[in-house]
């Protein structure tokens, strides 16, 4: 008699490691400082004037439960690094218990600024996803933070019901905490969503912060642009924080692109206008 020995395997799993590092060279343009690529995490270099401009791409086409995702950006002293994704980031449904992680970490020298832009994060149905933002920056320096997340398709009629979300941003400057921020949604997320409280039916939602000495004075004016469904405020002295909440991820990016087209001095990347 023959015995058959059953193989369990493990589903596939995707990882990815990007360090970019940006220096300003002595004539004061931007230039690319350092580049190691490993995984399934790539960059594409776009030609930008005013800096060093990448397109951060996920070659395994999403995440899902186990893979692993890490960018370290820095700009170095003087410089600038301005950073997007090819298109939206999706979370599809994991097989098992695991999470995809993320971590990704910015490093911003004096006198530099770093543009942290990425397209949306779609969470699918049994979706799950940890992610971590740290920054690390002078005092001096200057940054601008979108995360825009997306908790299914509405035009596409997917409803969130079974999902795992915990994201959070921690901003240092010279050292010092001045800012952070968590979010964990679990289970039917399109529920908790639906709770006047928490989403009032939204199903997209987005946090932007600035960082820089001149963050104040974009207060009002920002404030004059929001939907009801969105608000500013300056948290810290020059630490400018915006939480938005749309119906979907068209109605987000109608409140998103003029704040940031402000806040980026009209360099927002060509990808977030496709």
């Amino acid at each position: 008699m023959t015995h058959l020995t059953a193989l369990t395997t493990l589903p596939p799993r995707s990882h990815g490691k990007l360090h970019i590092a940006a220096k300003a060279r002595a004539d004061g343009v931007s230039a690319l400082a350092d580049l190691h690529q490993t995984g399934s995490a790539k960059i594409l270099m776009t030609p930008a004037r005013d800096a060093v401009e990448g397109v951060i791409l996920n070659t395994s086409g999403g995440l899902t439960g186990g893979d692993t995702l890490s960018i370290a950006a820095t700009a170095q002293t003087g410089s600038r690094l301005r950073l997007t994704t090819q298109a939206a980031e999706r979370v599809y449904r994991t097989a098992d218990d695991t999470t995809a992680r993320v971590r990704n970490l910015v490093t911003v020298e004096s006198g530099a600024r770093v543009d942290w832009l990425p397209q949306e994060t779609i969470l699918f149905q049994n979706g799950a996803l940890r992610r971590s933002l740290t920054i690390k920056m002078a005092s001096d320096a200057r940054l601008l933070v979108v995360e825009p997340v997306l908790f299914g398709r509405l035009a596409m009629g997917e409803v969130v019901t079974q999902a795992r979300f915990a994201d959070s941003l921690t901003l240092e400057r010279d050292g010092e905490q001045v800012f952070r921020d968590a979010s964990t949604l679990n289970g039917d997320i399109t529920a908790l969503l639906d709770k006047p409280a928490l989403g009032g039916g939204a199903r997209a939602m987005a946090l932007v912060v600035f960082a820089a000495p001149e963050a104040e004075a974009h207060l009002d004016p920002i404030r004059a642009m929001l939907p009801p469904t969105a608000g500013v405020s300056l948290v810290r002295a020059g630490v400018l924080v915006l939480r938005a909440l749309a119906e979907d991820g068209y109605a987000l990016r109608r409140t998103l692109i003029p704040v940031l087209d402000r806040l980026s001095g009209d360099a927002l990347p060509r990808s977030w206008r496709l």
